[in-house]
């Protein structure tokens, strides 16, 4: 039995209205966004779904955590804490702003931050937190840490479309700044795409300036009043975009529906750790945290054998464990700033330092792929290759 996926056609949304608004697009003859207008249409849909004033396009969802970071303004050299399990997307940024990533650990069974141990990571350098909500589930009590300690909150949302805190907050609203992402293998797409939503007209305008060579298009003249990249959404995609939101609350229906029924069918067996809040998860993949001596790359191996689209530990090692990281320049022959004097502020990387993420990459975290064309037989066969595989 195959499995939709997010790959082809069969586990995607696109189609007669996505067509249509190309299409309408195409026939303006205006494809930027600088002068068109379905990315700022988009922008504003953006805002209403999310029940804030501002949102702004970009050309990925790693542009738009880029934006983020810039918004707040590291000084060169600053540290920005954030999660060992998410793509280089989440850090990358925080290097192209000179800033340092300092990794907290996670929980050790959503894989989201500690918010314990982000407090800890607190240090007089630190400018900001950014939290990962990984694979849909909201990221808990950073809030209360940020504001503790009088940072800016911003969340990485790529993942986590529609997802609700506990209060049914969306994700990306509890922050200073959220940052979507639109890329081929997100709830929706456009192929790539980022969109950022805040409730702060100053940060607004910086990362609207930043995503547009700090040109501000509201004077009449050319003038580059800040430092900023080409991070332009074009008209086409942002047309896709806007067909694809409007599909938005389908698709996380579906993706509940099934993946409320994979937890029900799962509930009673031994070992095994399942999503807390189905309906407020948003199921960008399916995770699972196994109990030892179930090892997750075993069972991994026994689901891939039933055809079953499962993979274990997500990452192959955890982001601080990353040569990118460890070993890499990231300027020149330079490691700055990860070698910022003085000694010991230089950022501790490496295998054993964050146990809990550590242990979820290599021994404990299993991931099924995921996507709103399941239907129930697809989720019933995973259910019982689940079951054989843990009590074989």
């Amino acid at each position: 039995m195959s499995y939709p996926s997010m790959a082809d056609a069969d586990g995607r949304t696109l189609g007669a209205e996505e067509i249509e608004a190309v299409t309408r697009a195409l026939r303006t003859g205006m494809l930027s966004s600088v002068w068109g207008t379905e990315v700022r249409a988009l922008e504003r849909e953006m805002a209403a779904l999310h029940a804030v004033p501002h949102a702004v396009a970009c050309s990925s969802g790693t542009a738009a955590l880029h934006l983020a970071v810039a918004a707040v303004a590291p000084e060169p050299g600053d540290e920005i804490i954030t999660s060992p399990i998410s793509d280089i997307g989440t850090v990358a940024p925080i290097l192209a702003q000179n800033a340092v990533p300092v990794f907290a650990d996670v929980d050790p069974y959503t894989g989201n931050l500690d918010p314990d141990a982000v407090a800890a990571a607190i240090g007089p350098r630190t400018r900001a937190i950014l939290g990962v909500h990984l694979f849909g589930a909201a990221a808990t009590g950073l809030r209360a840490v940020a504001d503790a300690a009088g940072l800016p909150l911003i969340e990485d949302c790529a993942q986590a479309w529609l997802t609700r805190y506990p209060d049914d907050r969306l994700a990306g609203t509890v922050g200073t700044i959220g940052c979507f992402s639109l890329q081929q293998w997100k709830h929706i797409t456009c192929g790539d795409g980022g969109l950022v939503v805040t409730g702060d007209a100053t940060l607004a305008r910086r990362m609207r300036l930043f995503a547009d060579k700090g040109w501000p298009r509201d004077g009449g003249t050319r003038r580059y009043v800040s430092l900023g990249l080409n991070y332009r959404m074009t008209e086409l995609a942002g047309a896709v975009a806007r067909a694809q939101l409007a599909k938005l609350p389908g698709v996380l229906a579906a993706r509940r529906r099934t993946a409320r029924r994979l937890v029900a069918a799962l509930a009673d067996l031994p070992g095994v750790h399942l999503p807390a809040d189905p309906d407020r998860h948003a199921w960008w993949l399916f995770p699972i945290v196994l109990d030892p001596p179930l090892d997750n790359a075993d069972v991994a191996a026994r689901l891939a054998a039933e055809g079953v689209p499962a993979r274990a530990g997500y990452l192959d090692e955890p982001l601080h464990c990353a040569p990118v990281l460890t070993e890499a320049p990231c300027y020149g022959t330079s490691r700055y700033p990860l070698s910022t004097p003085p000694a010991d502020r230089v950022p501790e990387y490496g295998w054993g330092t964050r146990p809990n993420a550590e242990r979820l990459v290599t021994q404990t975290l299993l991931v099924i792929q995921w996507n709103e064309r399941y239907t129930d037989e697809h989720v019933d066969r995973i259910a019982a290759a689940v079951r054989r595989a843990v009590t074989r």
